[in-house]
């Protein structure tokens, strides 16, 4: 008989499951709600709260509300949103996760204190980044993987961060590649601003992943830190396969199998890996 365990580890963060909280209690009032980007990165979870009347909108969109409620996911803002929110007499439900909020007030500080490079390790482009980046008028450099290291301008001060779900494998061979080429005469600090929900997931998943004879990692292929967790699980069991949802299980990855883990990144709703569950057994 197959035998199915579910990551106790694995689901939504803090973060995440404090905005949608807030998504829906507002929701529940009869409110009408704007979201502003997708809440998680997760389709059926986003499609669950749209069924229950949150709608999702970009920013050219909200440029053209006035008057309404709208919410800011966990992954935070630039303060340009919160000054079109101002003038568009927009009511701000503010989600931004706890974690992101600090770390966006340390990169303001450090602009606000004087010249250097503030360098972001990070996906450009990403939610957070972005609100992390316009904490400094746009200045900072963002940096994606070890080898754009190498563009930075040793000779000036580099004050480095990183966005809060990347690796801290990574995060480290940068520092290390930094203090080796840094001129003396400029300073360099490093600030580990991962968030230790995420980071430390990864010994756990890691762990789970030689459990199974089969892992099916659940997650919405947008999610940033499900690519760094799946990778994980991958490197450990090469029998894992990332799925969306149920409806993406082959039967045939099954032959031969006694054991299944079933896992997720922050971004996976339990109820989704249950429905995996669910799935398999009804197979």
């Amino acid at each position: 008989m197959l035998q199915i365990e579910i990551d106790n580890g694995s689901g939504f963060c803090f973060g995440v499951t404090t905005a949608i909280h807030k998504a829906e209690e507002e929701l529940a009032k009869g409110t009408q709600l704007y979201c502003l980007g997708d809440i998680v990165h997760n389709g059926m979870e986003c499609e669950r709260l749209r069924q229950m009347g949150l709608i999702t909108i970009n920013h050219d969109e909200l440029r053209q509300l006035h008057n309404v409620k709208v919410l800011l996911r966990a992954h935070g803002e630039p303060p340009e949103t919160y000054e079109l929110a101002r003038q568009n007499n927009i009511d701000i439900i503010d989600a931004t996760c706890p974690v992101v909020l600090q770390l966006q007030k340390r990169i303001k500080r450090q602009y606000e204190a004087g010249p250097g490079q503030i360098v972001i390790f990070g996906k450009k482009g990403h939610a957070e980044v972005l609100g992390l980046v316009g904490q400094t008028v746009g200045s900072a450099i963002v940096i994606e993987h070890f080898d754009d290291v190498k563009q930075l301008d040793f000779t000036r001060d580099i004050y480095l961060y990183s966005q809060t779900t990347k690796s801290l494998d990574e995060f480290h061979r940068i520092i290390e590649y930094i203090q080796e080429h840094i001129s003396p005469t400029a300073t360099f600090k490093s600030f580990d601003t991962i968030c230790r929900s995420v980071a430390n997931r990864m010994p756990n998943i890691s762990q789970f992943a030689t459990r199974h004879d089969l892992i099916l990692f659940v997650c919405g292929r947008k999610s940033s830190n499900g690519k760094v967790l799946f990778g994980e699980c991958l490197r450990i069991n090469p029998n894992t396969h990332l799925i969306e949802g149920p409806d993406e299980i082959d039967p045939a990855w099954l032959n031969g199998i006694h054991t299944v883990g079933i896992c997720g990144a922050t971004s996976t709703p339990k109820w989704l890996m249950e429905q995996c569950r669910d799935a398999l057994l009804a197979k």
